[in-house]
């Protein structure tokens, strides 16, 4: 909003709250996507005793509002941390005194500004030439009238850039119903370089207004406030990095945390960087934590730390799972008294849900099924993974079967060996390029032997790509088991079930003489699997005519796997789906759209139609990293499970990463009727919030649908490849799957697979 009439402060200060009560009306015409409500402890459950300070649960302080999502200071950021969350306000200062909120040194990053003025200031900052746009280079009125916000962390969407103007500490504080607010002074000796009197501004705020957490990084500063502010007001010593220097000492704050007698003389607490406390390795490890909290609670001083971030990677411990971040600064044998946090409702949710072992007696029945084992913690389908997906709270553990050229069936996620294994290493030799599995070159499994195959080192597989690393440390640790061991191990270890996965059955009956679904039928035999009640057990295929081959055993249950949908694809009914499957494994996406811009946009019919089919629905694949998740799930693997789980209404979900689904799972939190509880995202909502104009286009809808037969063929016979088989009968004891062109077999999902999900959702 531009206006060039104001003549004075009282003018501007009534203008602008004008504003900023438009933009909030606007903000008010769509309800706040999926917002928390404020931890409340049902009467019934006794208050816990927390190791901080006060004994109190620690606070949750939000950077800005929910600034993970949000430009800082924006109404629905805002509005979303509220009830839940203390308000920190990073001060910047314009020249004629006006206070504003933003993070930094400059605007640059964090607004609009280059657009009002491009040209640059460059100013000496700790020794060092810092150019940009400087807050006290303008007036108050320049600021509100022409200036807005923009998300500064540029990997996070900026579908709200530009549409809230900078947030005025004075408008803030002046609503009826202000939240809980921190004022966090930076920068003073630079603004006071430059005619500014922070100390006296500092305390006519904290005059005026109620507030609860005053801090700075600078000692001269707070000994200026000190016995000056209202004793409600808590005085907190900001620590930056140990090795930057702290302006008023010229010592660097890592020398200055050893004498916090000193500190306690000019501040009831302090607030430090997570590595205070638990520092991080070069190698990106933890080391053993500090004594920072304990010592700073005998002489009476708080601790807050900062820094925390779902989409900030921290320390591979935590396994890109924030909420396990959270715990280990409050769920130890020590609790810091506070976290500053972008994505304020994580925070409060670890703290409320799940610290203190905060678990329900029995799991609901949503099953957790284990994609390769822990295969976010150890390289999949060995020992390692699966023990550790027991441990870690799976239902299921699965195995997908691949065959060696000696006959005996393994677990490995993948028929080609390059990229799970060491086998580039040892075997390049035995590549070869089979179109009817994929189109690049591969060493199969079924070109060596077992004996050759446990040569080889297994390797983790980080699914979202090489800055996305996975427990490095162990990433070619474990063994490669056989069928037969891993259903000993499920048997010993007394797993809820076991979901086998097959796939390639013709090309390895009609190319390579291996019959795998003899090879299983007969190890699940031995484990007496098919005689037993006890033990679910599930068999995965993409491929009808191998789920026909175990429609006979009533201890099992066929699970219809489908992958993305491809291409023109046929139609079929439920009642075909029926005649093959039992359960349909289906893509996330088929259940909840999501558009290209990584927003949810709405729910489909699909699960709840396959389900009134009486068919069981369970969906791939659930993972940790932030990556992974859409926008609405705020980086926070807990809210898209609570989204299938509560919203979808699956029942059960494939994921790498068993622990962080067992505890939601097991956590009170996970029923909605709990207070309080984690909320599912709501598809849809935050893409209404989303100016229409900003978003990028759709893609191309799929082709029409053609009702045609979608059976597979059935399996070919198992050949002899010890005798000369003729090319052109090669060929033809091995037709076409249904799925795939007719010069491919089997090369991906079967005709059914792909198209269940196109046919449910043809009509959505």
């Amino acid at each position: 909003m531009i206006m060039d009439f104001w003549d004075n402060n009282n003018m501007i200060k009534s203008l602008f709250l004008f504003s900023l009560l438009l933009h909030a009306t606007m903000a008010q015409r769509h309800a706040l996507p999926n917002k928390p409500v404020g931890p409340q402890v049902p009467a019934a459950i006794p208050a816990q005793k927390w190791s901080t300070l006060s004994g109190n649960e620690p606070l949750v302080i939000a950077r800005g509002g929910f600034t993970g999502l949000f430009p800082e200071g924006n109404p629905d950021a805002i509005g979303l941390s509220k009830d839940i969350s203390t308000f920190l306000c990073n001060l910047q200062l314009t020249k004629d005194a006006g206070a504003y909120c933003l993070t930094g040194t400059t605007l640059d990053n964090s607004t609009t500004i280059a657009f009002f003025d491009p040209k640059e200031n460059t100013y000496k900052i700790n020794g060092n030439d810092v150019r940009g746009h400087f807050s006290f280079d303008y007036t108050g009125a320049q600021i509100d009238q022409n200036v807005s916000v923009n998300q500064a962390i540029f990997s996070r969407p900026g579908f709200f850039d530009g549409m809230s103007p900078v947030l005025n500490v004075d408008a803030l504080l002046s609503d009826k119903a202000p939240p809980k607010f921190w004022l966090n002074v930076q920068n003073e000796a630079l603004y006071t370089q430059h005619g500014l009197k922070v100390v006296d501004i500092v305390l006519e705020i904290l005059k005026v207004y109620p507030i609860d957490f005053v801090s700075s990084s600078e000692i001269g500063f707070l000994k200026s406030i000190n016995g000056k502010t209202n004793k409600a007001t808590k005085v907190i010593f900001q620590l930056l990095q140990a090795i930057d220097v702290e302006p008023t000492t010229r010592k660097p704050y890592g020398e200055i945390v050893k004498d916090l007698l000193n500190i306690k003389s000019f501040a009831s607490g302090i607030m430090v960087p997570k590595q205070y406390i638990w520092p991080v390795k070069p190698d990106k490890y933890l080391a053993l934590p500090t004594t920072l909290v304990a010592d700073a609670h005998k002489l009476g001083l708080e601790v807050y730390v900062s820094g925390f971030a779902n989409d900030l990677f921290s320390s591979y411990n935590y396994s890109y799972d924030p909420t396990a971040e959270y715990l280990q600064f409050v769920d130890k044998e020590f609790s810091v008294d506070g976290v500053v946090t972008d994505f304020p409702a994580t925070a409060s949710n670890a703290i409320a849900c799940f610290a203190h072992n905060n678990t329900l007696p029995q799991k609901g029945p949503t099953l957790i099924i284990s994609r390769d084992g822990a295969s976010g913690v150890y390289p999949g389908s060995t020992d390692l993974a699966y023990n550790q997906a027991i441990v870690d709270g799976a239902d299921i553990i699965d195995c997908s079967v691949q065959m060696t050229k000696d006959g005996i069936a393994f677990c490995s996620t993948s028929i080609d060996l390059i990229g799970i294994t060491t086998a580039m290493t040892k075997f390049m030799s035995r590549s070869s390029t089979v179109p009817e599995l994929q189109a690049r070159s591969g060493i199969f499994s079924f070109d060596l032997t077992w004996s050759e195959i446990q040569t080889l080192k297994p390797q983790i597989v980080s699914t979202q790509g090489n800055d996305f690393q996975r427990n490095p440390a162990e990433k070619n640790s474990g063994k490669f088991v056989t069928l037969p061991e891993f259903l000993e191990l499920a048997k010993a270890k007394a797993v809820t079930g076991i979901l086998v996965n097959i796939s390639n059955a013709a090309y390895l009956a009609s190319k390579k003489g291996l019959d795998i679904v003899g090879a299983i039928s007969t190890a699940l035999s031995n484990a007496t699997f098919d005689k037993q009640s006890t033990q679910q057990v599930l068999i995965q295929s993409d491929d009808s005519s191998v789920l026909s081959k175990f429609k006979d055993i009533p201890a099992f249950k066929r699970v219809l796997y489908i992958g993305e949908i491809i291409g023109d694809a046929p139609r079929p009914t439920i009642d075909e789906i029926k005649k093959h499957a039992d359960a349909v494994n289906l893509p996330k996406t088929s259940l909840i759209k999501v558009t290209s811009a990584s927003v949810l946009s709405g729910m489909t019919n699909v699960a709840k139609e396959l389900k009134d089919a009486n068919l069981t629905v369970f969906v791939h694949t659930l993972r940790n990293e932030y990556t992974s998740l859409a926008f609405d799930y705020w980086s926070d693997p807990n809210i898209e499970i609570a989204t299938y789980v509560q919203t979808a209404r699956v029942d059960g979900f494939i994921t790498d990463f068993p622990a962080t689904a067992s505890r939601y799972l097991r956590s009170p939190c996970s029923d909605p009727k709990h207070v309080p509880t984690i909320l599912p995202a709501q598809p849809g909502e935050l893409l209404s919030t989303i100016p229409v104009e900003i978003l990028p286009p759709e893609g191309s809808p799929l082709p029409p649908l053609k009702v045609e037969n979608v059976v597979d063929p059935p399996l070919p016979a198992v050949v002899n490849v010890t005798k000369d088989v003729p090319a052109a009968s090669a060929a033809a004891v091995a037709p076409s799957s249904s799925t795939a062109p007719a010069n491919v077999s089997n090369i991906a999902l079967s005709l059914l697979a792909i198209l269940v999900l196109a046919m449910l959702s043809a009509s959505h």
